[in-house]
């Protein structure tokens, strides 16, 4: 018998909203807890360990943002998806910095399944991790084995999918690496919209919290991708 992929916490008030993820997550393996309100989140949330919460940003009884950075405060290895209005992309993706992941209503159900595969993927850690070296670069030092990222010596604070971005900044070294390659490899994008903002809005998160601690690091060759100074 195969495992479960994970535990995924679905919170929609749309009843047929929820059937649906909630089927197709089922479908592909995954265990799913469904809940319509942030209230009825926080209990299942409390009682339960899930791997991953997929969050409505617009709830009865709350903001799903809201939500999101309460149970990220009480479970920092939570990987956080959020569902939006298709209104303004960049602007929406912005105030959801704290996430891992973002979907824009209407979506595309099998597409779901792939970004919370692809979330879990990159924020799991396996059960035993063996000791791996330090990646370093420059005043950079990533620890392989706890997940942290100090510059300078100074601790930086990443969510999971920063941590990915910028670990695959680090590997490729002073190499720009193309804005494709990094939404197959970080995000396990196959096909994306060429309007997504989602790297560059990840590479807005980096710098803020890099460059607080130093100078510029990431440089941009603009219409190509990104890389480190």
């Amino acid at each position: 018998m195969t495992t479960a992929p994970g535990t995924v916490l679905v919170v929609e008030d749309e009843e047929s909203i929820a059937d649906v993820l909630a089927i197709a997550l089922r479908y592909h393996r995954f265990e799913v807890m469904v809940a319509g309100s942030v209230r009825e989140a926080l209990a299942l949330a409390e009682r339960t360990r899930p791997d991953a919460a997929l969050l409505d940003v617009m709830l009865p009884d709350g903001d799903g943002r809201a939500l999101g950075k309460q149970l990220r405060a009480e479970r920092p290895d939570l990987a956080l998806v959020f569902l939006t209005a298709r209104d303004s992309p960049a602007e929406v993706v912005g105030a959801l910095g704290f996430g891992d992941d973002y979907i824009t209503k209407p979506f595309n159900i099998d597409e779901v399944v792939a970004r919370i595969t692809a979330v879990l993927r990159r924020t799991r850690p396996a059960d035993v991790l063996p000791q791996r070296p330090l990646l370093r670069y420059g005043d950079l030092e990533l620890d392989e084995t706890t997940y942290s990222v100090h510059r300078a010596g100074r601790s930086v604070e990443l969510t999971p999918t920063e941590y990915a971005l910028l670990r695959f900044l680090v590997r490729n070294g002073g190499r720009i690496v193309p804005k494709e390659q990094l939404l197959r490899h970080v995000w396990q994008y196959e096909h994306t919209p060429p309007e997504s903002t989602v790297v560059e809005t990840y590479i807005s998160y980096l710098r803020r919290k890099l460059d607080a601690l130093g100078p510029p690091v990431i440089t941009t060759r603009r219409g190509v991708g990104y890389g480190l100074a």
